[in-house]
């Protein structure tokens, strides 16, 4: 079943008409997606915009997994030294466990913002 049942016809002129045709080319998307983005107040990003996102994204995926192999890591650390009978500095730990906390937290809400920013789930500023 299609969720658009609505058909709608406009007219322009040839510059409006080239207008459109020079979004849709830069966006890289249908001239239907355009012209929805466009009446919803939605910033029509460039297929260059969208692919930057794109790597930042990936940059990003790559950093949260680097943390997460550090908190294990942090964490099996830990873990052999008690086990060892060697007690470390309480201190130490709480530090660098906090740090990495806050990295991944911060991270984390980077690497979503891109996502929804690549989905289309938020507006971007014009």
């Amino acid at each position: 079943m299609r969720k658009r049942n609505y058909t709608v016809t406009i007219r322009m002129n040839k510059a409006e008409y080239d207008l459109l045709q020079n979004k849709v080319k830069e966006s890289g998307q249908t001239q239907q997606a355009v012209v929805i983005h466009a009446i919803a107040g939605l910033k029509i990003a460039s297929a260059e915009e969208v692919e930057e996102l794109k790597t930042l994204n990936q940059i990003l995926s790559e950093i949260l997994s680097q943390l997460r192999g550090a908190a294990t890591n942090l964490n099996q650390i830990a873990r052999k030294m008690n086990t060892d009978g060697f007690m470390p500095r309480e201190d130490i730990l709480y530090y660098l466990n906090k740090n990495i906390l806050k990295y991944r937290k911060e991270s984390e809400k980077i690497w979503l913002l891109i996502r929804r920013l690549i989905s289309g789930q938020i507006h971007m500023e014009q």
